[in-house]
């Protein structure tokens, strides 16, 4: 049990502010909130935050934690002119070139990194064909030794033949089963989606496999979708169809699936997205790094939510990017409607968990955020936006709890970081060679 004293809590969307409460967190569950309540529970580790502010967690969307270790890359990688070309030369070579031990660094960092930023839960979307037959089991050890929650998937495709791709249905729906045989376990922390990679490198056979996988599983489809102009335009050569009518043409979307950054998303897929309660995972750092245009109709979505697309775990720096990248193009977006979408992270944990997230009430999920944020100005419901994008930062995170357990005090992991990341550089280094060797 752990009672946090003294509180300032602050919640993005409905935006509010408490000051001066305490917050008691009994296994992963907030049991109580109230003033001066933590002294009706004297066997509870206290922690006295004098006024410090208080948040529920923040989700990172979408992620490719794979990609941890292509940080500064110097691998030999060709020029590329487009979208398709950084795919073949960077991404795809590197998802060829992991391994167990690359992956499960790249998952181990990108954890770290994660709690650090003071992202409490990450969605991620895993690729190593080289390495699929467990390798979401890899990222679950990493994920679980720092305490992070997520929900993971492996990246179906056709792009590495038909064996690569039963396989990775394989892998899917076999790691379902295994954190379904975990839902009633205490301490949960990770749960599973069907992924794919993009409706472009799937043929309609592997389609209807996703659609049977997510029948079977009750989960949903995490996938990329009108990344680039190109996915739409081979839809619509080879299917003759927008890329979201094919997938809902298949069956595959509910209200659990989560459709990846949609820049060239016609009015009637972003229609069949909100038809079907389905999430948009947006991601402008990584879009304005591939050159591949801006979301323009987010206004248009129900269900919008912040990723990173593998740009590390930093929500506060994505929904900065969101924000003035809006700004840059004169959108209708509003410091109140990034704060939206970083909130409606945890409506899509909640789909997945079964349990009530991002509110610091009882009966939701214990994972909070303590912050060292000195504000200069007042800080109201009425202007807990305009902090958020022009005041706090991943660097005024001092504590992070998840699942009602302290993975990070003070600044500080309970165990010991540096050998970790030590091995990641080595597992760094062979990782490139590896690529160099690919054609």
């Amino acid at each position: 049990m752990i009672a946090l004293k003294n509180a300032t809590a602050i919640q993005l969307d409905p935006p509010r502010v408490k000051e001066g409460i305490d917050i008691v967190v009994d296994g992963g569950t907030i049991v109580d909130v109230g003033i001066g309540i933590s002294k009706h529970y004297r066997q509870a580790k206290t922690l006295s935050l004098a006024g410090k502010y208080v948040s529920p967690g923040i989700v990172c969307s979408h992620n490719h934690f794979y990609s941890a270790l292509a940080r500064g890359i110097l691998a030999r990688l060709k020029p590329s002119k487009n979208f398709v070309e950084i795919l073949q030369h960077l991404w795809w070579k590197l998802d060829r070139a992991l391994d167990e031990e690359s992956l499960y660094y790249s998952g181990l960092v990108g954890a770290l990194d994660a709690v650090k930023a003071g992202t409490t839960a990450v969605v991620d979307h895993n690729a190593s064909p080289a390495f699929i037959n467990g390798s979401l089991t890899t990222l679950k050890d990493g994920f679980e030794k720092v305490g992070l929650r997520g929900i993971l998937c492996y990246e179906v495709t056709d792009r590495n033949g038909r064996a690569g791709m039963f396989e990775g249905i394989e892998e899917s729906v076999s790691f379902c089963a295994q954190v379904s045989k975990e839902s009633r376990k205490e301490g949960r922390l990770i749960e599973a989606a069907i992924g794919a990679h993009a409706p472009f490198t799937l043929s309609d056979h592997s389609m209807k496999l996703l659609a049977e996988a997510v029948e079977a599983t009750g989960r949903g489809i995490h996938i990329h979708v009108a990344e680039d102009l190109y996915d739409v335009t081979h839809s619509r050569k080879h299917y003759r169809k927008d890329p979201v009518a094919r997938l809902d043409g298949f069956g595959l979307l509910n209200n659990k699936s989560i459709l990846v950054h949609g820049i060239h998303l016609s009015d009637g897929d972003i229609d069949r997205i909100n038809k079907h309660d389905a999430f948009l995972a947006h991601n402008p750092r990584s879009n304005m790094n591939n050159g591949v245009g801006a979301m323009r109709k987010l206004k248009r979505v129900r269900n919008v939510v912040l990723g990173t697309d593998g740009i590390g775990a930093d929500m506060f720096e994505e929904a900065k990017f969101a924000f003035f990248k809006n700004n840059d193009l004169k959108g209708p977006l509003s410091p109140n409607d990034i704060a939206r979408f970083l909130q409606n992270g945890n409506e899509l944990l909640g789909r997945y968990f079964q349990q009530s997230f991002g509110r610091i009430e009882k009966g939701y999920a214990a994972d909070l955020i303590v912050y060292d944020y000195r504000p200069p100005t007042p800080l109201t419901p009425k202007n807990v936006a305009g902090h958020l994008l022009f005041g706090l930062s991943s660097r005024d995170v001092e504590t992070v709890i998840v699942n009602g357990s302290i993975v990070y005090e003070d600044r500080q992991f309970p165990f010991e970081v540096e050998t970790l990341y030590k091995e990641a550089r080595r597992a760094a280094q062979r990782l490139w060679k590896k690529m160099d060797s690919l054609r």
